[in-house]
């Protein structure tokens, strides 16, 4: 199933982590974990509730202190380095709670989403809001809207399109699922694997095992802050510990 594999190599390698290390005080939280992500690939780590997920995502964008070699776009990462400093790289995560500005419109969040952009002299925020539309229809048609009126899922369409508006080199998405009826999830899945054609990269964290499965190019299991299995995707969707695991029928959230 890997003979998708081979021309991957072609591709730039945007995140490489070797042997990140997190700990909370003398407990650590995550162990040697390896990781890379090229360009135009979806990644997804899989794993349970407190496996570390969101622990990786934060050390990740320098919000919790990590020992380890983090490599971006070719440098390695400063341990001092900030949040703003990553986003203005291309690196961007929304978070699962999905923070918007709910007194402002769906539009204005979405200008916001640029303001970096502006900032350092980029005036093309309109054509992108135009691509973000397209993605996400939904949201033209509530471009008026508050973004505290809109339902769960056109929330996480928001944050999305928002994080979309830095045109990002590296995606990050943390629990995009959580909360969200099936329906939606689909959808908000089917929108993830479209983003790849702009060879975004897309680090996907994620409880919804099966779904990140379908649409990821490659796999990794996180259990108890260490990574116990990866490979392509549709290795691990077919692996029987995944299946006992994550994709069992006992295991539909």
């Amino acid at each position: 199933m890997s003979s998708h594999l081979p021309h991957l190599h072609d591709h730039e390698l945007i995140l490489e982590v070797k042997n990140l290390r997190v700990a909370y005080g003398k407990v650590e939280a995550l162990h040697g974990v390896d990781l890379s992500i090229r360009r135009g690939e979806i990644v997804t780590v899989i794993g349970p509730n407190g496996a570390g997920k969101t622990t990786l995502l934060a050390a990740l964008m320098g919000l919790l202190p990590g020992a380890g070699e983090i490599t971006y776009m070719g440098h390695a990462l400063r341990r001092d380095r900030s949040v703003e400093a990553l986003v203005r790289q291309g690196m961007t995560l929304v978070p699962e709670k999905r923070e918007l500005f709910g007194e402002m419109s769906v539009e204005d969040n979405l200008i916001l989403g640029a303001f970096d952009r502006y900032r350092s002299g980029h005036r093309d925020q309109m054509e992108t809001m135009d691509e973000v539309f397209e993605l996400f229809p939904r949201l033209e048609e509530r471009r008026n809207q508050l973004a505290g009126t809109l339902s769960g899922g056109e929330r996480q369409m928001l944050a999305m399109g928002r994080a979309l508006m830095a045109k990002p080199r590296l995606l990050m998405l943390d629990e995009p699922s959580l909360g969200l009826a099936p329906l939606i999830i689909k959808e908000i899945f089917r929108i993830i694997g479209e983003l790849k054609r702009t060879g975004v990269a897309i680090l996907l964290v994620e409880q919804n095992a099966r779904a990140a499965l379908q649409i990821a190019d490659v796999g990794y299991v996180l259990e108890t802050g260490e990574i116990t299995l990866s490979g392509p995707s549709a290795e691990l969707a077919v692996d029987q510990r995944v299946i006992e695991a994550y994709l069992g029928l006992g295991n539909k959230r």
